[in-house]
């Protein structure tokens, strides 16, 4: 069984297009692919009926902290309640994650993503005291495409390669801190998925993050002050006679004119400094518009599909796998690891760490296969469908009282 660094456990294929590449093997006749065709309608049934529930659940627990609900209140959860609440909303949003394929990011490698930027974000400063709670994911360690003019060309557009995440997730709860101001409701928490984000630039995403100046930009004001001081010095040295002269008589009139201009010169630096900062933000804002996927509620939502649907890409690959290649003896999990791989890449040029462990734990969950010693064989298809049928009609029980006085 291969090990891979290089590689993610998400399978990017929608469902029904990996069915529909399955179904286009030579050796399948056409009742093996209907019969197949309605296996994976049973499978994408089961999980879809098991993660229904998980997202109500997980609906339940985020109601709370919904920073966009519209439904009311019937009454308010005790602190405890709702403490335990916001952890179990964190705990089961961390698994859900992991389902979907999503790394979790430390804070080590939240820290080591935010030094520096890159040459379409900006440079901030995060203070993590600002959060109560912090969560971070990403999926797709890519390197994309950015355009850009050099200020020496200005008339031809560069292209240059950035290393992004395809995907990014956050989940914050964030505490009172004065970088946040007052606006900002800290009883709540803040779900966002954006595509697309440069690694170096996962900062601009955090609540409470300040622009800082570039080094160039700080050089160019603070060179203007001491430029600027500087000369309404110089300038006061010339005429210190005159201005001691005055003062000794009790006349203030020639110290107004300095001062005016150092009040002046103060206040065009400042004025600088939030035009420069407006700037940064209009350019924050830029970026972000077309990067932003969903929020909030949605988040969940999205995310519980994705993970829905890569259970269900897992199992129909290693069911597949097994019941059209596996010799009569099976496969061991390497050997099965190894073959959905090798398949992934000669079918669709993808690859992938097949996550073999999770598959085969939810082949013999479902009771879709046979195990010998360290060897897994595929049941027939029709006895899997058989047994798929029966999980299904047995998630609901009222039948059975209904239907023993007619026995």
């Amino acid at each position: 069984m291969a090990e891979y660094v290089d590689r993610e456990h998400y399978i990017p294929l929608r469902l029904s297009d990996l069915i529909d590449l399955l179904c286009k093997q030579k050796d399948l006749s056409a009742h093996d692919r209907d019969e197949f065709r309605q296996f994976c309608r049973l499978v994408a049934a089961t999980f879809h009926f098991e993660y229904h529930e998980r997202l109500r659940k997980l609906k339940d627990w985020y109601a709370p902290f919904d920073p966009d609900r519209v439904t009311a209140t019937l009454a308010k959860l005790l602190p405890e309640v709702k403490e335990k609440h916001l952890n179990e909303l964190f705990d089961e949003f961390v698994k859900l994650m992991e389902r979907a394929n999503y790394k979790r990011l430390s804070r080590e490698e939240i820290d080591k993503a935010m030094q520096g930027s890159s040459e379409w974000g900006l440079d901030m400063d995060v203070d993590f005291k600002a959060f109560e709670r912090l969560e971070i994911f990403i999926r797709g360690d890519d390197i994309g495409k950015r355009y850009l003019r050099r200020w020496y060309r200005p008339w031809a557009q560069e292209e240059v390669k950035v290393p992004v995440y395809r995907r990014f997730v956050l989940m914050v709860k964030a505490r009172k801190h004065k970088r946040l101001g007052p606006e900002v409701d800290v009883e709540d928490v803040y779900v966002k998925l954006f595509k697309d984000i440069p690694k170096m630039d996962i900062e601009m995403l955090l609540p409470g993050a300040q622009v800082k100046m570039p080094g160039l930009s700080r050089l160019k004001m603070g060179g203007s002050v001491i430029t600027g001081l500087g000369l309404i010095a110089w300038k006061l040295l010339q005429d210190a006679a005159i201005l001691i002269t005055e003062v000794a008589r009790g006349s203030l009139l020639m110290l107004y004119a300095p001062i005016a201009a150092v009040l002046g010169y103060g206040y065009k630096q400042y004025y600088g400094y939030n035009v420069a900062r407006q700037t940064y933000s209009l350019q924050l804002t830029k970026s972000l518009y077309y990067q932003n996927l969903d929020n909030n509620q949605g988040v969940l939502t999205h995310v519980i599909d994705e993970a829905e649907e890569q259970e269900c890409r897992e199992v129909i690959l290693a069911y597949f796998s097994l019941w059209r290649s596996a010799p009569e003896a099976g496969w061991t999990a390497a050997d099965l690891d190894d073959y959905v791989e090798m398949e992934l890449e000669r079918l669709a040029s993808l690859k992938v760490d097949f996550e073999i462990g999770d598959a085969l734990e939810k082949l013999d969950r479902l009771g879709l296969v046979e195990k010998h010693g360290d060897r897994y064989r595929a049941k027939p298809l029709r006895a899997a469908q058989e047994k798929l049928d029966y999980l299904w009609d047995n998630y609901f029980q009222y039948n059975k009282a209904a239907s023993a006085p007619m026995a």
